[in-house]
C-alpha cells in the first residue's frame, strides 16, 4: 500500500500501525442487520486518510457503506487497529490507472478500463489501536507471568483517536 503523508499526528500514527499490511477485513451491516465482513487489499492511503481499494460495482456491499469497520492485524509485529467510518465510491479513472496493479488482474481481466471496477474510498472517523510491538519473547513472559499472577500485565499501548474525517488538516484527540 502506497502511504501519503499524512495532514495530522493521529493519522501519520494510524498510518505507521497499519503500514506493511496487505490485507484489511472491511465489515458493513447488511439489510437484515447482520455484520458482514469481507478481506480487501489497500492501495493507498492518502493525504486525508482515505485508505482506497479496488471493488466490483456488481457487489451488494456497495449498497452498505454508509457505516463500515476496516481492520488490519499484524500478528508479528503485535499491532492491531480497527477503523470505523464511511465508504464511497470512486469511478475517477485517471486515479483508477494510477493505482492499478496487476495483482488485480485475476478479478478485473479487462484491467483498468474494466467497466465493473472502481474504487472504494473508506474515510476513517475514529482509530481504536492496540500496539504489543515488543518482541515476542515480551509478549510470551507477560501473557506467562499474567497466567501466573492471575493478573492482566501491560502488553503494550491501547489508543484511540478521534474526528479523523473531521477537518483535513486538524488534529485529532487522542484518548
Amino acid at each position: 500500500m502506497k502511504t501519503e503523508t499524512q495532514t495530522s499526528a493521529d493519522l501519520a500514527h494510524v498510518a505507521q500501525m497499519i503500514e506493511g499490511t496487505h490485507i484489511a477485513m472491511l465489515t458493513t451491516i447488511e439489510s437484515d442487520g447482520t455484520l458482514a465482513s469481507r478481506p480487501m487489499a489497500p492501495l493507498e492511503m492518502d493525504a486525508t486518510g482515505a485508505i482506497w481499494f479496488f471493488t466490483d460495482l456488481r457487489s451488494s456491499t456497495l449498497e452498505h457503506l454508509t457505516v463500515a469497520n476496516l481492520t488490519f492485524t499484524d500478528v508479528a509485529r503485535g499491532t492491531y487497529v480497527s477503523l470505523s467510518g464511511r465508504g464511497e465510491i470512486d469511478n475517477d479513472q485517471a486515479r483508477i490507472d494510477s493505482l492499478w496493479t496487476p495483482m488485480a488482474k485475476p478479478w478485473f481481466p479487462e484491467g483498468p478500463t474494466s467497466p465493473t471496477l472502481a474504487l472504494l474510498k473508506f474515510v476513517p472517523n475514529v482509530a481504536d489501536y492496540w500496539d504489543a510491538s515488543n518482541s515476542r519473547m515480551v509478549r510470551a513472559f507477560s501473557l506467562i507471568a499474567s497466567a501466573v499472577t492471575g493478573k492482566p500485565l501491560a502488553m503494550g499501548e491501547h489508543g484511540s483517536h478521534t474526528g479523523l474525517s473531521a477537518a483535513a488538516g486538524a488534529q485529532g484527540e487522542t484518548a
